[in-house]
């Protein structure tokens, strides 16, 4: 469920962490900030998915060119090479960290190179900024921006309806785009770049799923929620006469226009008591399918109907698979196969118990079968088997009974689509996964389709906490919303089960012990049970504590640095301290509810924390605190503060606001004092790594602004100079919830992001501690090398390769380097898994630090992207240093 999405968002916001206005305080002096001087590389860690998909969209002229959208974590494109997505919003950055959220996408049919998302995450004043169109000529690689004067609400209520952005496939520089929020209809007639609002467009909308919603969030009128065109009323290069325009109105849903746009009138005849979720039409048989809910969505709805509406005789049809008084749920997902019309799929979006279900005619709605029905209730039979191995936590570790089954077939189903050029494939999306097939048919003879997650490389969890302990199993812990969190052994598998016993549905704070990292304590949200949990086993299995009186929520939890005892501040009451694993809890002294809470990591009795911009200091163990007498700290409560491992009363702390103090600080006083570093403007989270090779005190990581310039920085010096270590093309929007290096691995980081899940940077540089990338790598390699280049994906102007080195000889290599020349003056644009340069078409690809050796008989790979014009060849022959190899 997607619940506490919104809840991660409005903490957030609450807690002023919004920093876009310019910093009261002096910029440092150039010469303390390094921009971008180191070369990392970005990735996962893989959970794969965990969160919700309400949109996918195939291009329906070119095969295999599909997209999708979440509600909080950016736009994909689907890579078939690979199976996998590719992320394309990475580049928004923390000022517009809204547009995040994608409401609604849109592929150009005329153009596949084409894309436009319509994004903004927020309505109501949790998101400060408006909306905006972004749109694309590279299919999603890079970007341009049309601001909007009104708000978009990908994470809002009725976010699983649309789409709300359309192209015109007949013309394709119009676009239309259904505004929520009484905004009404909006068009663009120049691809895109600007927009105005369709004036004689008679209904804006008057559904909210809750009107006396005081935040804002429910009460909003959900608008204008798809437009679809007809297209076999237009010509190419002519606009298209028919369109369809769904609104969120129970008595007026669907309108048309016949004049391209000029006139629109309420379709006669339609059914009434409902919201029209999507619009799909099949312009070969002259049917307008529409699946109606009596909610919004995406969780709620309790009743629906089906129905079908002939374009060419206006008449209406009530083609719902199951009587309405059967329902207990509504309709949302539809779509139909390209290749037959005839065919129809839908979903049963709000069946949450015992399951989803999913729907099919092959007849145009006039008879339909189930996914799954009972045989004699509880029994069920399926048409379907479900691998899930990919993903195995996707049963969530339970075992239910009858009829529920794990894992489920879904749930929040408003996503479906088969693929316009393959009746063999479909897929869904749910609250937590995208699921597909590839074998669809077997519905109609009879036999069982497979379904699986179809999601790698899709990850959209909502990351409030992070650690990474410096001996163990455990490369990686994260505290998630959601999905509770994960333990990561591997970072680039996906782990075999989130935390459970018990399962949170949102972990909100995790700590381990520093001196005994096998103790590990976490907290979070839970309808019902404990809010606390500890393992012994650095965080494999664990057991629940047992909560104080008045505990609503998991607030914040520190554990002493031997593991012997515990403070934790959770909501719904006062801090809270216990010796041993939590069974007995007795209330702290001197220190407020609320407050932020963290260890001393050398001495066991030493905890301290943090609110409204007071310090306070416990020695006992956290029976009592003491107000420290610092001051200049940050008023609010938007604060994040670590104790530094290996050093007793060595502290950093970040948080603040633009109207206010706001910065990093430090103190090596225990927290009595703290000075605040006059080169960084504008701080939000910190943590610490491993040390650079010589220096004795552990790297710096911090999300920050710093010389003007907001991104993710390094220090190997504490923090008299600072590395930029992201670039504008990896942002990820929001990361201010937590950072942490690795004490294992020099340079590695993990970054906590609000919808793009936890994104670990490997450095290029293998420890000098400076800003560049390292030493040069001046391999000897003896005996013979493989190459094998493959372009995965190319369009006009662009393309993808994957380089795979294979070293054939019989010695290791401690360092490679890779030469080729590009035939038809290609250039690389973006390089991951090594670094490159370029001179003309000469190109030499040099491994990072992390992948420099490679043993005899294994091999290294790396992907890039480039430019290309005319001709795209592949180079015809390489070298490894002076080696050369032979080419697969």
């Amino acid at each position: 469920m997607r619940r506490t999405r919104i809840l991660t968002a409005v903490l957030a916001l609450a807690a002023g962490l919004l920093a876009g206005a310019p910093s009261a305080l002096a910029a440092p002096d150039a010469a303390e900030v390094t921009i971008a001087a180191d070369t990392y590389t970005w990735k996962n860690a893989r959970i794969d998915g965990g969160g919700f998909v309400p949109g996918i969209v195939f291009n329906r002229t070119e095969k295999n060119l599909a997209y999708a959208r979440t509600d909080i974590g950016g736009a994909y494109r689907w890579q078939e090479s690979t199976k996998t997505w590719t992320p394309l919003t990475d580049s928004v950055g923390w000022d517009r960290w809204g547009h995040t959220g994608v409401v609604s996408l849109a592929s150009d049919s005329v153009d596949p190179n084409k894309v436009y998302a319509a994004v903004g995450t927020y309505t109501n004043s949790w998101d400060p900024g408006n909306g905006a169109v972004l749109r694309s000529g590279d299919r999603g690689a890079s970007w341009q921006r049309a601001d909007l004067p009104f708000k978009l609400g990908g994470n809002m209520p009725g976010r699983g309806m649309g789409e709300r952005l359309a192209v015109d496939p007949n013309r394709n520089s119009v676009l239309y785009l259904g505004a929520p929020s009484g905004k009404g209809l909006w068009r663009s007639t120049d691809s895109g770049a600007t927009w105005s609002q369709v004036a004689n467009f008679p209904n804006v909308g008057n559904y909210a799923q809750d009107p006396t919603d005081t935040s804002g969030y429910a009460s909003d009128n959900q608008g204008i929620v798809w437009v679809t065109f007809d297209e076999s009323t237009g010509t190419a290069g002519s606009a298209t006469r028919t369109i369809y325009v769904g609104v969120a109105d129970k008595d007026n849903a669907v309108y048309r226009s016949t004049d391209a746009g000029a006139t629109w009138s309420r379709v006669a005849g339609q059914p009434t008591g409902y919201l029209a979720h999507k619009g799909v039409l099949d312009a070969t048989n002259g049917y307008l399918y529409l699946p109606y809910s009596d909610k919004g969505g995406p969780y709620d709805g309790g009743k629906g109907q089906l129905w079908r509406y002939a374009t060419a005789t206006g008449t209406w049809t009530n083609i719902s698979p199951v009587a309405e008084a059967d329902t207990y749920y509504g309709f949302s997902g539809l779509t139909i196969d390209r290749q037959k019309p005839g065919t129809v799929m839908a979903t049963a979006y709000s069946s949450w118990y015992p399951d989803t279900q999913l729907f099919r005619s092959t007849d145009s709605g006039g008879t339909w079968t189930k996914a799954w029905d009972y045989t004699s209730y509880p029994n069920r039979a399926n048409r379907y088997t479900m691998d899930v191995s990919s993903s195995p936590w996707l049963t969530w570790g339970a075992n239910p009974s009858p009829p529920e089954q794990s894992p489920k077939l879904g749930w929040m189903t408003e996503a479906l689509e088969i693929d316009p050029f393959n009746s063999n494939r479909m897929m869904y999306g749910t609250g937590a996964t995208i699921y597909g097939t590839e074998n669809l048919t077997n519905w109609d003879s009879g036999s069982q389709f497979a379904i699986k997650p179809m999601v790698q490389g899709l990850e959209e969890t909502a990351v409030n906490d992070l650690a990474a302990p410096p001996s163990g199993g455990a490369v990686l812990l994260s505290a998630l919303g959601d999905v509770g969190g994960f333990r990561h052994t591997d970072l680039t598998k996906v782990p075999s089960m989130m935390f459970t016993s018990p399962n949170f549905t949102t972990t909100t704070s995790l700590d381990y012990a520093e001196t005994n990292p096998g103790i590990v304590a976490r907290v979070g949200n839970l309808d019902s049970g404990p809010h606390v949990a500890f393992s012994t086993d650095n965080g494999a299995n664990w057991f629940a504590g047992t909560d104080p009186s008045g505990v609503s929520g998991g607030g914040t939890i520190a554990s002493a640095s031997d593991g012997s005892r515990f403070v934790w501040s959770p909501d719904g009451t006062g801090v809270q301290y216990a010796t041993g694993f939590g069974t007995s809890w007795s209330a702290s002294a001197g220190i407020p509810a609320g407050a932020i809470v963290e260890s001393d990591r050398v001495d066991p009795r030493t905890f301290y924390g943090f609110k409204s911009g007071k310090f306070y200091v416990s020695s006992d163990g956290g029976a009592t605190f003491t107000a420290s007498t610092a001051t200049g700290l940050p008023a609010g409560d938007s604060v994040r503060f670590k104790a530094l491992p290996g050093t007793k009363g060595d502290i950093w702390l970040t948080g603040g606001a633009p109207d206010g103090a706001y910065g990093l600080w430090h103190s090596t006083d225990g927290g009595t004092t703290f000075t605040k570093l006059s080169n960084v403007e504008q701080a939000d989270t910190v943590g610490f790594g491993k040390p650079a090779t010589g220096a004795t005190y552990q790297t710096l990581y911090t999300s920050a602004k710093i010389g003007g310039v907001r991104g993710i920085f390094r220090s190997t010096d504490k923090g008299a100079s600072w590395t930029r270590i992201n670039d504008d093309a990896h942002q990820w929007g929001w990361t201010g919830a937590a950072i942490t290096g690795d004490p294992r691995v020099y340079g590695r980081v993990y970054v906590a992001t609000n919808g793009r899940g936890v994104v670990y940077g490997e450095s290029s540089d293998a420890g000098s501690g400076g800003g560049g990338g390292g030493t040069d790598p001046t391999p000897t390699p003896t005996g013979a090398c493989t190459v094998t280049y493959k372009v995965t994906s190319e369009w006009s102007g662009g393309f993808q390769a994957d380089v795979q080195i294979g070293n054939t000889g019989t010695t290791a290599w401690n360092g490679w380097s890779l030469g080729w020349s590009f035939p038809n003056g290609q250039t690389v644009s973006q390089i991951w898994n090594a670094g490159y340069t370029q001179s003309g078409a000469a190109v030499t690809a040099k491994n990072l630090g992390w992948n420099a050796n490679v043993a005899a008989g294994s091999s290294v790979s790396f992907g890039f992207t480039g430019n290309w014009s005319g001709t795209n060849g592949k180079p015809a022959a390489f070298k490894v240093g002076d080696q050369n190899c032979t080419v697969a």
